[in-house]
């Protein structure tokens, strides 16, 4: 199995990147199709996985010019927590707002949103299995604030043997249970079936 950490070796140059970034902006598009789910009006989580933070990576040297290792080894010591182990789902969670009007509404509400977020397996015959989130901790400190919430969160679910078979094979929803936003949503075969490569690769 390979490893899931990013290390140098797998990050281009800048010359090289730009040949293939095209190739490897498409492939992402395409990949978060069945990894991005919508739960209530503003709310989104995107799931992340090994090729989607290489992509954020490359994308992060080229905004920032990071060309050096010790600058590409920053950035990976920033986003290699992102990457899902085996039994762990790892997500961007985004409050997705458009207007001043809409910012000034919603972020001041959604605090600590980032932990209000849970999978809900529903098992024949027996008891629902919660997953809840917890916050990266990397990041936590960067974006938790006590009066205002960042429009972006980074979280992740830690499953069981038992639980990670159960998402598999039952009906599972997405849910965010806070004071001011209580959404929920079930899931599609195609991001069971995505996740489900995290959860067991």
């Amino acid at each position: 199995m390979a490893p899931r950490v990013l290390t140098l070796d797998d990050i281009l140059d800048a010359r090289a990147y730009e040949r293939q970034r095209d190739v490897m902006r498409n492939r992402v598009i395409s990949l978060k199709e069945s990894r991005r789910v919508a739960v209530g009006p503003v709310v989104s989580l995107v799931f992340e996985n090994r090729d989607t933070v290489l992509f954020q990576v490359h994308e992060m040297a080229r905004a920032e010019r990071a060309f050096s290792d010790d600058a590409v080894e920053e950035l990976l010591n920033t986003y290699n927590p992102l990457i899902p182990q085996p039994g762990q789902l790892s997500a961007t969670l985004l409050i997705e707002l458009t207007t001043k009007a809409e910012m000034e509404h919603w972020l001041t509400r959604l605090v600590g949103i980032e932990t209000a977020v849970r999978f809900e397996v529903a098992r024949a015959g027996s008891p629902t299995v919660v997953v809840p989130c917890r916050v990266e901790e990397a990041h936590a400190a960067n974006l938790t604030r006590s009066e205002i919430t960042s429009a972006v969160h980074f979280i992740l679910f830690d499953f069981t043997a038992e639980q990670a078979d159960s998402f598999l094979k039952d009906s599972v929803a997405l849910v965010v249970d806070h004071p001011f936003y209580n959404e929920r949503v079930e899931l599609s075969e195609a991001t069971k079936s995505s996740l489900a490569a995290d959860l067991f690769s």
